[in-house]
């Protein structure tokens, strides 16, 4: 495994370029299946998330291959109807193979996805959606068996616990467009993932209706053909520098970060006094100075809510923000293992319920060995350290590399002090493998 040794305090100046967004690629390669021609897709992020997504593509039968790095090329001309466990379990996303099998081959066994270190993650809305698609759904041995045969469009309410579901409105989306009649989603997610995957459907045949807002109408097709699509960029990504930039001694400019699809954050970032304009061509300029900003109370709600793949980040930032902020998680309650990492840099938070009560501090963070638990907690941890006096150590980066590309190479070009190791250099007496 590999670790981050990082040096706090170091000035972040130039420009970042944002990288295709994983969280729309994973549909969309799924979304290759609907089809036996060709698809190319363009802007895709050197991940292994999307690696493990295209072996996975692979072994139902699709030819894949990728013509440089950012690039990949699958043709799902026979493909089988059975994703094991042995596969499935090594990324949750990939249930949403379970749309395009239903829809293309009229059946489809796919394993279910098992458990999440941030909280439960149930698929039992994606169970209902395509019960109301008229399909015979049973969950026995590990498995979700699906007979379509007599599939036809039909009404799908999707809200749930905590607002609609993302994973869940792909996954209906991608079953109805080649299920015969007229579906109707209700309680659609927005997500700009969930547009981009809309748009890519429409480029192959697809007839949707409604495509951003809660309501999406679904008129089932006989055939999609092949594509070539690009993939928007990462919101998630660009947001995480912009964080940085607020909280760092920094000026930097981030290329592909779209102000529409950050709405939500620039708000609270402009609530807490921060200094960044917006440029065109999809461009955020931003100056920070450590210590300046005030407290900000934050609530993460499903788009155009405040992003809960940003909240981690942003606990960051208000540790290192003087005043009192309450930071509460609605979309995934357990969302709060980073904290006791941050602690152990000085950071002081403490937990109450779905809730994180900051209280920031005008003095910087302490580096110090820390564990990423997560995707978005290796990203935060990082933040912190790059804010931190002295030493940082952070382990278990695998979890980083999930979901951002080149991410050390793109602070280093800013002036930050990353570096990639092995595990093995670094000093046994800090590390929790030692």
């Amino acid at each position: 495994m590999d670790v981050f040794k990082i040096n706090g305090g170091r000035p972040l100046r130039g420009e970042v370029t944002v990288s295709g967004a994983k969280n729309a690629c994973l549909p969309i390669f799924a979304a290759t299946l609907l089809t036996g021609e060709t698809c190319v897709i363009e802007n895709v992020p050197n991940l292994s998330d999307l690696r493990f997504m295209a072996e996975i593509i692979e072994n139902l039968g699709a030819k894949v291959e990728r013509p440089d790095k950012n690039t990949w090329r699958i043709t799902a001309a026979d493909i089988t109807h059975r994703a094991p466990y042995e596969l499935v379990r090594r990324m949750r996303a990939s249930v949403c193979l379970l749309g395009p099998l239903v829809a293309r081959l009229k059946k489809a066994e796919v394993s279910l996805p098992g458990g999440c270190v941030i909280g439960p993650r149930p698929i039992d809305l994606h169970l209902k959606g395509l019960s109301k698609l008229n399909c015979d759904v049973d969950v026995r041995a590990g498995y979700v068996h699906v007979n379509a045969k007599r599939a036809r469009g039909g009404h799908v309410f999707l809200g749930g616990r905590h607002g609609s579901t993302v994973t869940g409105t792909a996954n209906i989306l991608m079953a109805a467009v080649l299920t015969p009649g007229i579906t109707r989603i209700e309680s659609a997610a927005c997500e700009p993932e969930v547009v981009d995957l809309c748009k890519m459907l429409l480029s192959m045949g697809a007839k949707i209706k409604g495509v951003g807002s809660h309501c999406l109408t679904i008129e089932g097709v006989d055939k999609l053909h092949g594509t070539t699509y690009r993939v928007i960029d990462d919101r998630i990504e660009a947001g995480t520098y912009l964080i940085a930039g607020a909280m760092l001694d920094a000026d930097i400019t981030v290329n592909g970060a779209h102000a529409e699809d950050l709405s939500a954050l620039l708000d609270k970032l402009e609530e807490a006094g921060a200094n960044f304009s917006i440029e065109l061509g999809g461009r955020i300029r931003i100056k920070g100075t450590p210590g300046t900003l005030s407290p900000v109370d934050i609530i993460t709600l499903p788009h155009p809510g405040f992003p809960t793949d940003l909240q981690a980040q942003m606990s960051t930032l208000m540790a290192v923000t003087p005043g009192l902020s309450i930071i509460t998680e609605r979309v995934y309650p357990n969302r709060f293992m980073h904290v006791p990492e941050l602690q152990r840099m000085g950071a002081d938070i403490a937990i109450e319920g779905a809730s994180a009560i900051v209280k920031g501090r005008r003095n910087p963070l302490s580096g110090a060995p820390v564990m990423a638990s997560d995707l978005r907690a290796s990203a935060a941890l990082i933040l912190a350290a790059l804010s931190a006096h002295g030493e940082t150590w952070v382990q278990r980066i695998y979890h980083l590399d999930r979901g951002y590309e080149s991410f050390e190479k793109k602070l280093q070009a800013l002036g930050a002090d990353v570096e990639r190791l092995k595990q093995e250099e670094m000093p046994k007496d800090l590390s929790a493998d030692g």
